[in-house]
């Protein structure tokens, strides 16, 4: 009994009935960069078992599993040729620390062992990594590859990258009470993974977010601030969201983002809002409220006046962006441009972006920087606002890049090289860990579905999974993100060192909708690389 192994990259999905490849060459990288491989591993006994996984090293390696998760709605029936799968199915995605009597060996399958180097604080130079599948019997695989580690420190990314967070979802699923000591101890695990990799901005609930919510639906309320009627006035708390910002910063959160002041597609309606009127707790706005009539405006106007100063208190004045609605179309101008209206006299000064594909709302001067959905990026370059954003969801689902489950792993990653290319401003996908239905029709468990409910290509409602003891359990596509950002890190350093003329003929000319496949985008890195320790 033995077993077929092999070194494959990080963005290899390895599926049980297919043998994967391309085989892994040498790794390189710089200090702090986060450095992925797999051992693709296939079973050859007769019946299940399990094996014990070790490295050699002198850097520091993390092992852990990658999982199968199911996927009933794997992609649109629109979707392009470029998809890995397109049948309902089980496929990689999910990474566990292996149990304590190791991985599974299954008959006849492929499976992978998810490796990650750590190179914070690492001297440079080249150090061989040896993984080791060691059964009842002695070793049944054995693998080596070479990192080298460049005498250089990654720079932190110069750019926001939000992925949505939604904290009513664990409250949620791990029965926490809202504001509980427990619930702030899960949201600050949560808020960490997701700072950890590179995800530097963080949806900040000031009210309910009016994000995914089914028009007279409702979801759990997660509102930080606190309201109370006060004549014809109001009086604000901001106990919770001070501490909401200090626990973000301390994480390694840079931005803070106030979640939309209007409901979703138009800011027709306020979001839900409760508060405290003669001693009696009440939603005070919400569905059935005109966002751009008086009574709310004349709430909004109060409460940015009461924001603001604590805003400068905490020192993040100039890192605080503000929505005003999340995805309005055209139908959608008269009442989005009530709601602008009535607040952009006191958000003056502020950095204000919307996710939006019409450029309309940004030559009428309504969105300050347009968060374009990258499907229709060329409606903005000529003539292009001076910071533009890119935003990718469910459907962007035909040749630019993305993260859903079914897609080559290089699909998300050379998201860092376009971002560089292109000079956008920042990076929106609307879910790190949405947790629901489509809408928020009902809750759902993220392990047994990927999709929404069957409404989006699984992966893109959520990057990370629920773990136990409140921590969450990451995901090949949350690695594949995070070395897309450190591919633009890298590209960002290099441009110190060359210029950026320079970079940008390394990077080539890719679009996006014409990129390299995974073997292009690992010899731009390798230029890249080479480039840098020529200069350092």
């Amino acid at each position: 009994m033995s077993i077929s192994g092999r070194l494959v990259t990080s963005m290899c999905k390895v599926f049980p009935t297919r043998e994967p490849g391309p085989v892994l060459g040498e790794l390189c990288a710089l200090r702090g960069e986060s450095l992925s491989f797999q051992l693709a591993y296939r079973w050859e006994g007769p019946y299940r078992a399990w094996g014990k996984v070790e490295v050699e090293s002198k850097l520091p390696v993390r092992v852990r599993e990658v999982g199968l998760v199911p996927c009933e709605y794997p992609c649109h029936p629109w979707h392009d040729e470029g998809y890995l799968a397109t049948e309902p199915g089980l496929y990689p995605d999910l990474l566990r620390e292996p149990k304590r009597f190791g991985i599974p060996l299954v008959a006849g399958q492929w499976r992978s062992v998810w490796l990650d180097v750590k190179t914070e604080g690492i001297t440079a130079g080249k150090y061989p990594v040896t993984v080791r599948i060691v059964g009842e019997e002695g070793v049944l695989c054995e693998e080596s590859a070479p990192v080298e580690i460049l005498d250089m420190e990654l720079p932190k990314l110069p750019i926001p990258h939000t992925e949505w967070f939604h904290s009513d979802c664990l409250a949620d699923y791990y029965g926490a009470e809202v504001f509980s000591e427990r619930w702030w101890e899960i949201v600050g695990n949560f808020v960490e993974t997701a700072a950890e990799h590179r995800c530097n901005m963080l949806l900040t609930p000031v009210f309910t977010p009016p994000l995914d919510t089914a028009v007279g639906g409702q979801r759990r309320t997660v509102q930080l601030v606190d309201v109370e009627v006060m004549g014809e006035g109001y009086r604000f708390g901001f106990e919770n969201f001070r501490r909401w910002v200090k626990l973000a910063l301390d994480r390694g959160i840079e931005y803070i983002e106030i979640s939309h002041l209007f409901s979703q597609w138009g800011a027709k309606a306020a979001p839900k809002v409760m508060g405290t009127e003669k001693g009696e707790y009440r939603q005070l706005f919400g569905w059935d409220t005109d966002g751009g009539g008086e009574e709310y405006t004349g709430f909004l106007r109060q409460f940015l006046r009461a924001l603001k100063p604590v805003l400068e208190e905490l020192g993040i004045s100039g890192r605080t962006y503000f929505h005003i609605s999340d995805e309005p179309s055209l139908e959608h101008m008269d009442s989005y441009k009530r709601a602008f209206e009535g607040v952009k006299e006191e958000l003056a000064g502020y950095n204000m972006m919307d996710a939006l594909s019409e450029r309309t709302y940004y030559d009428m001067g309504l969105v300050q920087q347009p968060v374009c959905a990258i499907d229709h990026l060329e409606k903005f370059l000529a003539g292009r606002p001076e910071k533009l954003w890119g935003y990718y969801c469910t459907g962007q689902a035909v040749d630019v890049p993305n993260r859903f489950i079914v897609q080559p792993g290089s699909r998300t990653r050379i998201l860092g090289a376009l971002l560089y290319k292109y000079e956008l401003a920042g990076f929106l996908q609307w879910g790190y860990n949405f947790y629901n239905s489509q809408v928020s029709l009902y809750q759902i468990d993220p392990y047994r579905v990927t999709d929404a409910g069957g409404a989006f290509p699984s992966g893109d409602p959520f990057l990370v999974y629920p773990g136990p003891e409140g921590r969450p359990e990451e995901s090949q596509r949350l690695l594949l993100m995070d070395e897309a950002m450190c591919d633009y890190c890298a590209l960002y350093a290099l441009e110190g060192l060359v210029g950026r003329e320079r970079v940008t003929e390394l990077v080539g000319e890719m679009t996006f909708k014409s990129y390299p496949d995974e073997a292009g985008l690992l010899e731009v890195r390798r230029r890249v690389n080479e480039e840098i320790k020529a200069n350092i």
